[in-house]
């Protein structure tokens, strides 16, 4: 029988969606975006903003891409 051993693989898990938001220009809205608005894993997408300046619609799988696989032991 082959042992079994214990591997580390780095892995990405990659949610793609869009985010509406009530700016005064792109840079505003992509610092709105990138400030007040995020993922927590186990949780939600949330944002900071009231509800009149951001909506958002993001799938709710993700795709998943591995890396490089190292043995752990």
């Amino acid at each position: 029988m082959k042992k079994k051993r214990v591997y580390k693989v780095c892995t990405r898990y990659i949610f793609s969606g869009v985010f509406e938001v009530t700016a005064e220009s792109q840079d505003e809205a992509r610092r709105k975006v990138i400030e007040d608005c995020g993922l927590v894993m186990g949780s939600n997408i949330h944002s900071t903003l009231p509800d009149e300046e951001i909506d958002w619609e993001f799938g709710m799988h993700s795709e998943i891409r591995t890396g490089r696989i190292t043995i752990v032991r």
